[in-house]
């Protein structure tokens, strides 16, 4: 008889793999590794799980399959007794939020806006190369206990003033992995780290307390989450973190972005998973457009949307959804919180200016009058106008939770209405739309990789979210052969003639990264499968550094 002796079990670890950078002593504390790792012990192998749902999903729906409303938490959706925990402390105005990332001359800008909220953006915003991490999260930790300055290299000081925003901060999303720290797990398998659960982690164990003590909470945006799965794992990690941490239950409260396709199928299921760690949603226009597009690239021209330009907030299905969420959320008690305009001012370009207020005012206008709590802006001179639409939208209350919009009422089809936004119609798509497609790609990728994550090309502030709908407008035109208005049929070769006309136009300099870019972007746009996130391969060849 032979008797099998089975391995000895490895103790779980996570192990740091990037380079000691300043502030990583202060961030990367043994108490913190040992948090973060039973964070991964107990909640990794589910989030490999939920990803892998999200492959057969797209599967189903690249083979003619639709979202739809889930049978299976009908009932959820029909009870009417339930409602969301709502705001915490200090998160209980949202009329304005100003987003961006997160080093320290930005924090400061942010802190200093005037804005009722900062969305502290470790995601979209933000070029996660691990000086990028640990450095935000070093500002983070100085900026909660009132002790963050910067010095420019022409030597101006950045201080904070009185009254600062509320912080809300973005953790990177399920999908993505933080490849500076591994994971060992209790079989000895080694995989890089979840970029969620690290930054979330790092955020929580370091500041919940202090912001405790502040008067305010620890408050998280959860973003591409794609159903109510994904916010229920978010969920069981609060509770394990409010635990280990000796918070009160319910601490923690989170707001969702709604900027997936299917997340707009289950709002109701997600604010439900969350309850009693629920602010709200967001309305995430830019990757919801995104997302329709990888759904559906290859199901046909009338899923093909027009120039990116073209697909507005009135659109049918675009009107559908945000008028969805604001329904859904009044109906539980939550906020709704309205999209960024991506129109921004030139200080030095009064005309662009003016331009970029009036666009904004009227995408203000627009949610103010469907309901939304609050709204995003990106760019401190925004917030005034910003202000002003919601002031006079809520009068002497704090938000719109009381209009409840009972004339709502939005269907399947209404969500996936995307024919009516016209792309698959002659002249739809212009040489224009594409050029400026490839133009945007690769300039923000561009500075992608010099470590920037929100860049203003053009009068527009653009990230990862909008960087996708170019990349991934130009696949899908590409796949299903579109014609534009000007006659112009788009292949792999006329996508390369662009790509080098463009090259040839823009200023070069020692250093630039507009070859890597270039590269990049054929990788995203023109590779016979489509790459699920522009930000996946970039990462993993160009921002991992293992010291």
């Amino acid at each position: 008889m032979t008797i099998t002796i089975p391995p000895p079990l490895i103790r779980p670890h996570l192990s740091q793999t990037g380079p000691s950078l300043p502030g990583t002593t202060e961030i990367l504390t043994t108490e913190a590794i040992d948090f973060l790792t039973d964070l991964h012990l107990r909640f990794s192998s589910r989030r490999h799980d939920l990803l892998l749902g999200r492959q057969h999903r797209r599967t189903r729906f690249s083979n003619g399959a639709d979202p739809d409303f889930l049978p299976l938490t009908a009932g959820i959706r029909a009870d009417p007794s339930w409602r969301v925990a709502g705001p915490g402390p200090g998160l209980e105005d949202r009329r304005v939020e100003i987003t961006g990332p997160t080093d320290r001359k930005m924090t400061i800008n942010a802190l200093n806006s005037g804005a009722k909220v900062w969305l502290a953006d470790m995601e979209d915003a933000t070029s996660p190369t691990w000086t990028n991490v640990i450095g935000g999260q070093h500002s983070l930790f100085d900026a909660i206990r009132g002790q963050i300055d910067f010095t420019s290299p022409e030597g101006k000081e950045y201080t904070v003033g009185a009254g600062t925003p509320t912080i809300v901060f973005r953790p990177r999303g399920w999908h993505l992995t933080e490849k500076h720290l591994d994971f060992t797990d209790r079989a000895g398998q080694t995989c890089a780290a979840s970029a969620s659960l690290v930054d979330a982690g790092l955020y929580l164990f370091h500041n919940a307390q202090a912001l405790i003590d502040s008067g305010r909470g620890p408050y998280l945006y959860l973003p591409k989450l794609e159903g109510h799965l994904e916010a229920r794992l978010w969920d069981e990690v609060f509770r394990f973190t409010e635990t280990y941490l000796g918070l009160r239950y319910g601490t923690i409260r989170a707001t969702v972005l709604i900027e997936t396709i299917t997340a707009a199928f289950e709002m109701e299921e997600i604010l439900y998973e969350l309850r009693d760690h629920c602010a709200g949603l967001n309305a995430g226009r830019w990757d919801y457009i995104f997302s329709v597009i990888k759904n559906f690239r290859a199901r046909g021209p009338r899923f093909v949307l027009p120039d990116r330009g073209s697909v507005t907030m009135t659109v049918p299905f675009m009107k559908a959804y945000t008028e969805l969420l604001v329904a859904t959320c009044h109906k539980r008690g939550a906020q709704a919180i309205g999209g960024m305009s991506a129109f921004i001012p030139d200080r030095r370009d009064p005309e662009v200016t003016d331009k970029a207020l009036a666009q904004v005012r009227a995408d203000k206008q627009r949610e103010a009058g469907q309901g939304y709590d609050g709204t995003w802006v990106a760019h401190p001179d925004l917030v005034p106008v910003a202000r002003e639409v919601f002031d006079e939208a809520l009068g002497d209350r704090i938000d719109q939770r009381h209009r409840l919009r009972e004339d709502v009422h939005v269907t399947a089809a209404d969500l996936l209405d995307i024919p009516s936004a016209g792309g698959g119609e002659p002249g739809a798509v212009t040489d224009g739309g594409l050029r400026g497609n490839v133009s945007v790609g690769v300039r923000y990728l561009e500075a992608w990789l010099r470590g920037m994550g929100a860049v203003a090309i053009d009068h527009l502030m653009e990230d990862a979210a909008t960087a996708e709908i170019s990349r991934s407008q130009v696949w899908q035109w590409v796949h299903q052969e579109v014609v534009t208005a000007e006659g112009t049929r788009i292949d792999a070769a006329r996508v390369e003639q662009v790509l080098a006309d463009v090259l040839a136009e823009l200023p070069r300099w020692d250093g630039d990264r507009y070859d890597d870019a270039a590269d990049l972007f054929r990788q995203v746009a023109l590779a016979e499968d489509f790459p699920t996130f522009l930000t996946v391969p970039a990462y993993t060849q160009f921002l991992v550094d293992r010291g």
